[in-house]
């Protein structure tokens, strides 16, 4: 059937749902109604896809892999879905036929509340990829009701708001009320033993939560109509009356009664206070504890029994949310199924694996001992127990050494440290980034490195291709098809073949307007959309932006001291004094974005900060068509989705030794931006592919220059230096400050950076303003810019998740690829017709 007649159909289903749903003619359904009706006709060829998918994997039977994160950002699924389908065509001639547009249903549908930065697009890529390449896989996560926030900038100060994504009803989800599981906090452990005569514990009294799953369809990218779906299970505590202890809420305890009703409604809910942390830890348990009973009940239901689980299962761990897996499968395996210890221990070790995300200390995760024997007290003694074990491993290879012994112990001074036992219950360990990976092995787990030698290996993030160029960037698409096929949206290794194209005059050309009109895109985006509000929240005006001439230089990422905002705000500093001095410089879009954890207060800061530079740079006259800086509010996949492609300078600025690996430099990269970057996280091995004749923009010290730097005094350089001591106590004036309360917060900033510049930004910040003037150099020749930027594309081949994901399925996973059955996708096509042909009342 040809396109006209496929869009025909759709269009008869569309109406047909119009009906069914909203009980209205399709000429009367609101836009709302009408994407309602169009993402359930969409669906419905999705659903023969996933239950085919289904049904192949219980046939044959194949390893599964089963991923654990407590964040996704899978951003707007409707145009990734239509995408990965390839119906654009069709999808276009259906909404011709209804007189209806696709920008106005993208507008129906708002971005997923599951995630916060790095950690949660990652794991949608992931998945991306699982599916693209036909891997048997399931997701495991939360179902966030108000994300972690929507962020509103009061006066440069940020304002957390709830995220009301699910406000309306979300039509990819489906409830399966059939499959919610009881999750058991507190109560007391009651002992007894099981036939191998070792110690195992029920439980009496305890509190009982029900964890309902909601599942998404994460859709591979097919040529044909054949593509993978893969589940992704979210647990939400919301819709379960249960969970709400109405007698608590009856005698006035309000908090305590709803207290298991919230445990998905806010990601990282603020730590600061002690119900914070609380829920916290029930949240990665519930997370734990669902995912594992699903996950059992899935292999028993397909194979019998557990005899098969160390062959046939898989469970990655992503970052250290849910290491409490480990005590958990434990525990289960030995009090339900009647396990042995080492039979259990051997299981557990063989199934799991761990990603480490990070080095930073407060991101390597304690819990009080006490605060978790109160909420998790079977699963505690297995700690300690196993905790024990350990310690006696560690004495019998390393006799004489009781230090240690007390570094690798997974208690210590009275808590309970996650990644301890995340590496002791996992077969592998991976790190994201080669330099982080060695980072791991060298200092941050050198002792269990020393123990375990083979469990450690890397895996370098990547990010899908899909998404981030092919549909974020279709003027770059069709640019690179053109010249090189369509094989590098499967195989992004063929992209290596645009090289030549990087001194073709016409190519440089072409790729010179593309970047334009992208500029002209997000040049719309700022004077239209990107608000700038007083201090009351009222929305007074827009950012606005420089024409795209000028450099757009931009810096979007989850805001941390060691990712370097401040670094970006004092040189932006310095150009506005040297603006004002009369000093020429290229004309300078600075744009930046991210939000900042609730309770840490110096990242607040530092964006209350870029946006009273902001104020203050955009109202001066003697700038004008000179600098212009725009801070984007509530910076998310569908802003990025704008604002990426329009770059010409990603900053990835980090403070060596810090950034496991950045996914938002690959995908700058991928669209052909140019990076100034330290030799930090994945820049280094992007910037070995690239090559150093098209990665000019490199600064600063080295991980290890700052490993061996003992003695620095941050005082030192702010004395030397006029044009670094002028922007610094720039803070302490009223140059940008106009309140007392931003006065007190760039003081602040002002006083740590003299005397705890433990991130190196007043130490690197000389380097960065002279590679600063050699992006503006550059910048002067767009031929030359061009050949650069095309050789970046092409040199981002590596850094696919498609080619991350064959790494775990290869060094860590050992799982093959199980795409449906062609006889099962035929069988339940078939099924499904005749049942589409029924209506009541018809003959």
């Amino acid at each position: 059937m040809d396109v006209n007649g496929q869009a025909d159909l759709f269009v008869q289903k569309i109406r047909h749902f119009i009906i069914a749903k909203s009980g209205r003619r399709e000429k009367e359904a609101t836009i709302e109604e009408f994407h309602l009706a169009f993402v359930e006709a969409l669906r419905e060829e999705i659903m023969i896809n996933w239950t085919a998918c289904v049904d192949t994997i219980h046939e044959k039977k194949p390893r599964i892999v089963n991923y654990l994160s407590l964040e996704y950002l899978p951003g707007r699924l409707l145009t990734n879905n239509i995408a990965n389908i390839r119906a654009t065509e069709l999808v276009e001639a259906v909404l011709a036929k209804m007189n209806r547009s696709l920008s106005d249903l993208m507008g129906c549908e708002g971005d997923p509340g599951l995630g916060n930065g790095g950690l949660g697009r990652l794991a949608s890529c992931f998945l991306d990829s699982l599916a693209t390449l036909r891997y048997p896989a399931r997701g495991y996560g939360l179902r966030y009701q108000y994300g972690i926030f929507e962020q509103e900038l009061w006066k440069g100060v940020q304002v957390e708001r709830p995220d009301c994504w699910l406000l309306n009803s979300y039509p990819w989800e489906s409830r399966r009320d059939v499959f919610a599981v009881p999750i058991h906090f507190r109560g007391r452990p009651v002992h007894g033993t099981n036939s191998h005569g070792e110690d195992v514990y029920g439980i009496e009294d305890p509190e009982e939560v029900r964890a309902l799953p909601f599942d998404l369809p994460i859709i591979g990218y097919a040529p044909q109509g054949d593509f993978s779906v893969l589940a992704l299970r979210l647990w939400s505590t919301k819709e379960s009356p249960r969970n709400f202890q109405l007698q608590r809420f009856n005698a006035g305890l309000l908090d305590q009664a709803a207290e298991n009703t919230s445990l998905t409604d806010v990601l990282y809910p603020n730590d600061q206070s002690e119900i914070g942390k609380r829920v916290r830890l029930k949240q990665e348990f519930l997370l734990v504890s669902a995912s594992l009973k699903d996950i059992l009940r899935r292999h028993l239901r397909a194979h019998g029994d557990l005899g098969s689980l160390k062959e046939k299962m898989r469970i990655q761990i992503n970052d250290t949310h849910p290491a409490l897996l480990i005590a958990e499968m434990l525990r289960t395996l030995m009090k339900n199924f009647n396990f042995s210890w080492q039979d259990a221990w051997e299981t557990v070790q063989a199934c799991t694996s761990f990603t480490n995300h990070t080095i930073l200390s407060e991101a390597l995760e304690e819990w009080n001992e006490t605060r978790l024997q109160e909420l998790l007290p079977r699963q505690f003694l297995l700690i300690q127990q196993l905790n024990q074990k350990l310690c006696n491993t560690v004495r019998a290879k390393f006799p004489s050494d009781e230090e240690k012994v007390q570094r690798v112990s997974i208690l210590q001074h009275g808590q309970v440290r996650m990644a301890h036992l995340a590496i002791y219950g996992s077969h592998k360990i991976n790190g994201v980034a080669r330099l982080h990976s060695d980072i791991l092995k060298a200092k941050t787990f050198r002792d269990f490195y020393d123990l375990f030698p083979d469990k450690f290996t890397n895996v370098t993030n990547g990010v899908t291709q899909r998404r981030w160029l092919f549909l974020c960037n279709p003027l770059l698409a069709a640019f690179i098809t053109r010249r090189i096929g369509n094989g590098w949206i499967t195989d992004f290794s063929r992209i290596a073949a645009l090289a030549p194209f990087a001194t073709d005059p016409e190519s440089q050309k072409e790729f010179l307007q593309i970047k334009q009109k992208n500029k002209e895109r997000l040049i719309r985006f700022l004077v239209e959309e990107n608000p700038v509000r007083d201090r009351k929240g009222k929305i007074i005006g827009r950012a606005g932006a420089l024409g795209p001439s000028a450099l757009f230089d931009v810096h979007v990422k989850r805001i941390h001291e060691y990712k370097r905002q401040l670094l970006n705000a004092l040189h932006l500093i310095m150009l506005y004094q040297e603006i004002l001095s009369g000093i020429k410089r290229t004309p300078r879009m600075s744009i930046l974005g991210g939000k900042s954890a609730p309770g840490y207060a110096r990242a607040k800061q530092i964006i209350e900060l870029i946006c009273a530079i902001s104020r203050t740079v955009n109202q001066d006259k003697r700038t004008e068509g000179l600098l212009r800086v725009a801070y984007i509010e509530n910076y998310n996949v569908t802003k990025a989705e704008i604002i990426i492609p329009a770059a010409d300078l990603s900053e990835q600025i980090s403070t060596a030794g810090w950034e496991a690996s950045g996914t938002g430099n690959m995908k700058f990269s991928m669209n052909g931006a140019l990076t100034i970057g330290t030799e930090d996280g994945a820049n280094i091995e992007m910037r070995e592919a690239v090559g150093d004749a098209w990665w000019p923009f490199k600064f600063g010290r080295s991980a290890e220059e700052n490993d061996k730097t003992h003695d620095y005094k941050s005082w030192d350089v702010y004395q030397k230096d006029e044009a670094i001591r002028k922007a610094v106590d720039a803070l302490k004036t009223n140059l940008f400050a106009e309140t007392d309360e931003e006065a007190a917060a760039f003081a602040q900033i002002h006083q740590s950076l003299l005397e705890d510049d433990r991130f190196f930004v007043l130490k690197d910040l000389q380097a960065y303003y002279e590679t600063q003037k050699k992006v503006e150099e550059l910048y002067q020749n767009p031929i030359r810019w061009a050949e650069a930027a095309i050789h970046n594309i092409a040199g981002m081949g590596s850094f696919s998740t498609d080619i991350s994901i064959r790494n775990y399925a290869e060094k860590i996973w050992g799982i093959e690829p199980c795409p449906p059955d062609p006889a099962i996708l035929e069988k339940v096509r078939a099924e499904y017709s005749e049942h589409d042909r029924c209506k009541l009342g018809t003959s």
